[in-house]
């Protein structure tokens, strides 16, 4: 392994670590960068190689969580496209994720109301990202126009992300039903997208 790839590997490893260190319990402005290095199993001096500073260690974990997320839609429309429904799939996906990575959801979930303002606005632009992808993705789908694909991709995020902080730390039957909640009420929304289309023609 060359030095190039084995600072790639130590930056992967401190941003794993940093990851594993939030729970229920902690958010990004409770971890301090020696718990990181020593989680990362290096010497905290190291960790300047890396990052500037915490702060830019979290910048990059909230960027990390967004693309994940990202990453996840994606993933559920090739699901989609072997057959299936969008709801039903994009929901279920979704649960499978947050069960698999609650950390990540839990940081998004949790910095987009702290006390970081750099934080929060990280958070809100991974959002904005995530709803710009939902619209376009609504518009090549179903040929809503634009304002409206917009309004029911900013409250089909808002539905689910609510959905995502009820499941993070429920049973799997509790999940299950939130689940089934959120899919009722996503047709809720997509029904009444329908018909606005509908009233402006």
């Amino acid at each position: 392994m060359n030095r190039q790839e084995q600072k790639l590997r130590t930056r992967r490893s401190i941003i794993e670590a940093a990851f594993s260190l939030l729970d229920e319990q902690r958010s990004l402005s409770s971890i301090s960068l020696r718990e990181v290095a020593r989680a990362a199993g290096i010497a905290p001096t190291s960790f300047y190689r890396h990052f500037k500073d915490i702060d830019e260690l979290g910048l990059t974990l909230v960027d990390e969580a967004g693309l994940a997320l990202r990453q996840l839609m994606r993933q559920a429309r090739v699901r989609i496209a072997s057959g299936g429904g969008v709801i039903n799939i994009s929901v279920d996906t979704f649960m499978e994720f947050i069960t698999a990575n609650n950390n990540i959801f839990r940081l998004l979930l949790r910095e987009h109301t702290g006390t970081s303002m750099a934080f929060r606005a990280a958070v809100l632009r991974e959002i904005k990202h995530f709803n710009v992808e939902l619209t376009d993705y609504t518009i090549f789908t179903t040929g809503l126009p634009y304002n409206i694909a917009n309004l029911q991709a900013e409250a089909m995020v808002k539905l689910v992300f609510s959905a995502g902080a009820e499941a993070l730390d429920a049973s799997d039957e509790q999940r299950a039903n939130v689940a089934e909640r959120v899919k009722q009420q996503l047709r809720f929304v997509v029904n009444g997208a329908l018909q606005a289309k509908a009233e402006q023609t």
